[in-house]
Order: structure tokens, then C-alpha cells, then sequence
């Protein structure tokens, strides 16, 4: 056998345990998201006004917004998504193009699996509270983070945020769920759950839709890479009703919020929200 024909095998097998272990991933996505499904109750209440009856005015209004009356709770959500993804910083944003489905199920967890491109270049992998993994052009592995309390702190902030504005049932004041009044229309909301904490602060319109996020973040998107809060947020809009809740289907956030070195690297619109029910997984 000559030299040439060994280096083609060994850069077959190579290629062949690569995509083994990219099965494996793909394997291990979807059964994440079959068991944030399974969090949500089978028969959960359905929304009245009186369950809020007692919190500040401004988070008040916010759930007699995102939420119609006679709505069954649903916790859990799968989104669909499409927008761009920035893997720079502000001065050079390096945006891919991506499309992604996320299972959201606070406090549980979330996975967000997604595939970009931006020309021949293709990055694809998701991210959860327990991981993330990122594959470029499906064969080689670019990021395999996770399992440790840094990645899981930021990872709670990050789906924490994004349940007050994707299932804003899972907020509703009860164990683990504390609201506070902050302005007019401003108010804070903690989750504690499993050792973690995080607040999240929320400017309401008058009407009471949600329309900016920010919360400060367990995070190393900073110079020194090293892992420290700072403030991350971001602005809401285009809300449409998904099965009796009404939803942002445009964000726009990114780290620094409100500060000269805000980059808004997650631009999104969002086309389906379901729920249990109407979630199916192959």
C-alpha cells in the first residue's frame, strides 16, 4: 500500500468518527428537548387577571399584555427563528446568517440549535445551559464549552431574560418567582432556582408591552476574557399573538447594554411559537 493510500484511509476514518460524533451530538440535542418538553403540566390553569392582582403596576400590565385571559399557562416553548449572528465585536460585527429553533422551559433550561453561513463558510451546533458545541462546515469542532459553573451562571441569565419575553407564564409570581417595583414603567424580576439568582429589569409601555430587557450577566465578552457581571439587554418589537400569548417576534441584544460598546450581536425574527401540545419532535 503506498503512502498516498494511507493518509486517504486515515483522513476517511478521520472523517468518519468525526461525523460519528456529530450524530452523537445531534442525538443528544434532541433528546434535551424532548425532556424541557416534558417539564410543562399536562393540564396546566388557564390566565386571569387576579393572579397578578398583587404585584407592582408595571409588571401588572405587562401580564395583562403578553398574556389574553382563558389562556392555558404553557411554561415551555419551541421557537423558530431566523436573523444574524454576530462573531466580532462593534467595530467589526462579522455577522453570519442563521436559522434556529430553541425549546425555552424556565427554570428548567433551553436548547438552542442553529445553523449559519455567511459565503462557502457554515457553522451549525446549539447551545443549552449544560453546553455549547459549534461544528464548522459539519466536520470539525470550534467550541466545546460547558459543564462548569461559569457556563452555567451566564447560561441562567441568558434564559431567564429570554422568558420574560418568549413565555412570560413562567414568571407569574410564585416559588422561586419574585417581582419589584422599580419606575413607572420599570419593574425587576428575580428567579432563584437550584443554588442560581438572577434579576431581570423591564421597561413596559403604557399599554404594558415589554419593550427593553437588561440584566447584568455572568459573562467573559470582555477584553481580559475573564468571567465578571456586566450589563447585557435589549429592545423588543413586532408582537403578535401565539396561541393566546402576545410575543416579540423582532430582538435585537448583545453585551454592554446601554454603555458605548453595546454590540446588538443577536438580531432575530421570530416566525413560529408553539407550545405543548402542538410541539412535535422527530
Amino acid at each position: 500500500m503506498t503512502v498516498t493510500a494511507l493518509v486517504l484511509g486515515l483522513l476517511i476514518l478521520i472523517a468518519l468518527a468525526l461525523s460519528a460524533w456529530r450524530l452523537l451530538d445531534h442525538r443528544a440535542d434532541r433528546k434535551a428537548m424532548r425532556e424541557l418538553v416534558g417539564a410543562q403540566p399536562a393540564q396546566p390553569p388557564v390566565f386571569a387577571a387576579e393572579m397578578v392582582a398583587d404585584l407592582p403596576e408595571p409588571a401588572r400590565r405587562y401580564f395583562l399584555y403578553t398574556i389574553e385571559p382563558g389562556t392555558p399557562l404553557a411554561t415551555v416553548a419551541r421557537i423558530r427563528m431566523a436573523g444574524r449572528f454576530g462573531m466580532g465585536d462593534r467595530s467589526n460585527p462579522n455577522y453570519l446568517d442563521f436559522e434556529a429553533t430553541q425549546v425555552l422551559a424556565m427554570p428548567s433550561g433551553f436548547v438552542w440549535k442553529m445553523h449559519a453561513r455567511r459565503g462557502l463558510m457554515r457553522l451549525s451546533g446549539s447551545d443549552s445551559q449544560r453546553w455549547t458545541r459549534f461544528w464548522l462546515m459539519g466536520l470539525l469542532p470550534v467550541a466545546r464549552l460547558g459543564g462548569d459553573p461559569d457556563h452555567t451562571r451566564s447560561a441562567f441569565g441568558r434564559y431567564v431574560a429570554e422568558a420574560v419575553f418568549w413565555t412570560p407564564a413562567a414568571l407569574l409570581p410564585g416559588p422561586g418567582v419574585t417581582w419589584e417595583g422599580l419606575d413607572t414603567d420599570k419593574v425587576r424580576v428575580t428567579v432563584e432556582y437550584h443554588g442560581l439568582s438572577q434579576s431581570v429589569d423591564l421597561n413596559v409601555s403604557a399599554s404594558g408591552q415589554p419593550i427593553e430587557v437588561s440584566f447584568q450577566r455572568w459573562s467573559n465578552a470582555n477584553p481580559e476574557k475573564k468571567h465578571r457581571l456586566q450589563p447585557f439587554g435589549g429592545y423588543l418589537s413586532e408582537f403578535r399573538l401565539f396561541g393566546g400569548f402576545r410575543l416579540p417576534t423582532h430582538v435585537e441584544a448583545g453585551n454592554h447594554f446601554d454603555t458605548d460598546q453595546y454590540f446588538p450581536f443577536f438580531v432575530a425574527d421570530v416566525s413560529i411559537v408553539e407550545f405543548p401540545g402542538e410541539l412535535s419532535f422527530c
